[in-house]
């Protein structure tokens, strides 16, 4: 076997349809368009569920119940195998999965699952995790911390209040309805 004998698969690869090419070619004339109408047209293609003009079947069955698509939350899934990438005694957090592109777009939170061993013990920062991952880890000498609801809101904000403190603006809205209040009495009063 060289180079210059390799072959794909015999029936892997088809010969292109050659169009146009006379009416002796077997696809010429119209070239397997058929005769006029939107469809014979460049650019002529009807949109899926479009039914010229009648109202479509979607728009035709009734609408009810509940839906719970719209508040379903999508968690990022990474497994054990994914995070023998990193090094042992990696902090991995959400930042460093997004950076070595084992998670990407928008989702709630980062779920580990225990598929596959890990290799060495990581500082694993989670939302979710499943109990077979939670022991791989703990085996494997590494630790889990999970984040707390809004955390990853929050992280972003370096000024945070203490949870117990009431918010600036609540202040100032509670110190201007107190100076109402006194105006008003001593209007009463005089």
């Amino acid at each position: 076997m060289r180079l210059h004998n390799l072959q794909p698969r015999p029936g892997s690869r088809h010969r292109v349809k050659r169009l146009g090419c006379g009416e002796s070619s077997g696809h010429g004339k119209t070239s397997g368009k058929g005769h006029k109408g939107q469809k014979a047209r460049s650019g002529g293609s009807i949109r899926l569920g479009f039914e010229g003009g009648q109202m479509p079947l979607i728009r035709r069955l009734p609408k009810r119940g509940f839906n719970n698509a719209a508040f379903h939350k999508r968690y990022a899934i990474v497994n054990l195998d994914d995070l023998n990438v990193f090094k042992a005694g990696t902090a991995v957090n959400e930042q460093l999965l997004r950076d070595s592109k084992l998670v990407r777009g928008h989702f709630v939170g980062i779920k580990i699952l225990g598929d596959g061993e890990l290799k060495h013990g990581l500082k694993v920062e989670a939302d979710k995790i499943s109990t077979a991952a939670r022991e791989k880890i703990e085996k494997a000498g590494g630790t889990i911390t999970l984040r707390e609801k809004g955390a990853a809101v929050a992280a972003g904000s370096s000024t945070e209040e203490p949870s117990g403190a009431p918010a600036p603006k609540a202040i100032a809205k509670k110190k201007s309805k107190n100076s109402a209040k006194a105006k008003k009495k001593a209007s009463r009063e005089s």
